[in-house]
């Protein structure tokens, strides 16, 4: 992802980040994102909407 701040639908399919459960480009106003810190370091998974989120949460 080129700028996490930019407008939403501003960034090129082909510069988003992948959706972690179907592995679509998350370029949509319903772009979830969950991060976390492990090990020191800082995780974050980007999903296209809330059911691809309610999936990998489950």
């Amino acid at each position: 992802m080129v700028d996490p701040t930019s407008d939403i639908g501003d960034v090129d399919p082909e510069d988003a980040p992948a959706c972690a459960v179907c592995g679509a480009a998350v370029t949509g106003d319903e772009h979830r994102v969950r991060s976390w810190v492990e090990d020191g370091n800082v995780e974050h998974r980007h999903f296209c909407d809330d059911d691809c989120l309610e999936k990998w949460d489950g």
